[in-house]
């Protein structure tokens, strides 16, 4: 039976510290119930024994403070709110112990946001993260050197797990159930809480709004263009000649400042809006294809499931409304 640690951040959202409590609670009666050891001893741990969060609307009380833990096997980091900046400082009295129970051997599991803390620690340096898609762009200006990977549900490294997208952690609670409990405990709570297992991706879900957070007015006004012209032929010259910059130092400074490529910007943008189309309109996949400036259909699904994971087909059935 391992020990597991869900922490009470302050500034956290209190659904990512209910729902692995209520998920791994159901799995400890699961068990019980077939006449096995439970899966868990489970406790809540906060720096102090009350905790208000969401702007004092809540109070937890957790179970232990830090300082009453001496050893657990695995933390559970909930997702967080608010200024990012505050949520660190605010929470500061946890990073020796967090550090500490890792340096014994526990391993992390950061669900989505809650990888801002876990960045403070300094655990995820050399690491790779997965981070919401929408939280990346705030996450690499406070945590430059850390690699996110925005693309993946959950990645795994070195004993610490992380996740990307809101209720997506719901995933890593079932990989966390599937690794102590096995492969038939897992499905059957996907089953009882009705949560898709094995999703892997979160490109599906990605809105390409381009990074324009940043001083590059020659860059901003590329984008502007491409953003308004994406149906039109368009050429890495005619973008460099438009904004009065060479090419070598036009394409250095945009992927600075968007962290694109002026290609993958310029297929982002297409992509976008071939996205909108099939949610939308009635246009045929082709007919969207050739709107945007593709020819070859081969290449265009292409690029469009490398963006997104499905095919223009499967994306349309998935996210039409219309």
């Amino acid at each position: 039976m391992i020990h597991i640690s869900i922490l009470v951040l302050k500034g956290a959202i209190l659904g990512s510290i209910d729902a692995p409590k209520q998920l791994f609670t159901k799995v400890n009666e699961f068990l019980t119930g077939m006449g096995k050891e439970p899966m868990c001893k489970l406790q809540l741990v906060g720096m102090t024994k009350e905790t208000f969060i969401n702007d004092n609307t809540y109070t937890i009380l957790s179970d232990e403070v830090i300082g009453n833990v001496k050893k657990t096997d695995l933390i559970i980091i909930p997702m967080a709110c608010g200024d990012f900046h505050q949520v660190i400082k605010a929470n500061e009295a946890f990073v020796p112990w967090v550090v500490a129970q890792y340096k014994n051997n526990a391993e992390i599991a950061s669900l989505c946001s809650g990888s801002f803390f876990l960045a403070s620690t300094g655990l995820l340096d050399d690491k790779k993260c997965s981070l919401h898609w929408g939280a990346v762009r705030d996450f690499t200006k406070i945590f430059p050197a850390i690699k996110v990977t925005n693309d993946k549900i959950i990645t795994y490294e070195r004993g610490i797990y992380t996740s990307g997208g809101y209720y997506s952690y719901l995933n890593l609670i079932l990989c966390l159930i599937e690794k102590y409990t096995g492969r038939e405990m897992a499905v059957f709570v996907s089953k009882m809480f009705e949560i898709e297992i094995e999703r892997k991706s979160q490109a599906p879900f990605i809105i390409f709004t381009g990074q324009k957070d940043h001083e590059d007015e020659a860059v901003k006004k590329a984008q502007e263009y491409i953003e308004n012209n994406y149906e039109d032929k368009m050429t890495i010259d005619q973008l460099a000649s438009m904004v009065l910059v060479s090419r070598r130092n036009f394409e250095r400074r945009f992927k600075k400042a968007t962290s694109n490529t002026i290609i993958e910007y310029i297929q982002r943008v297409k992509i976008e809006a071939v996205k909108k189309g099939l949610e939308t309109g009635g246009k045929s996949v082709i007919d969207l294809m050739y709107t945007v400036g593709y020819s070859d259909m081969k290449a265009f699904r292409a690029i469009f499931k490398k963006a997104t994971g499905l095919s223009p087909i499967e994306y349309r059935k998935k996210y039409s409304y219309l």
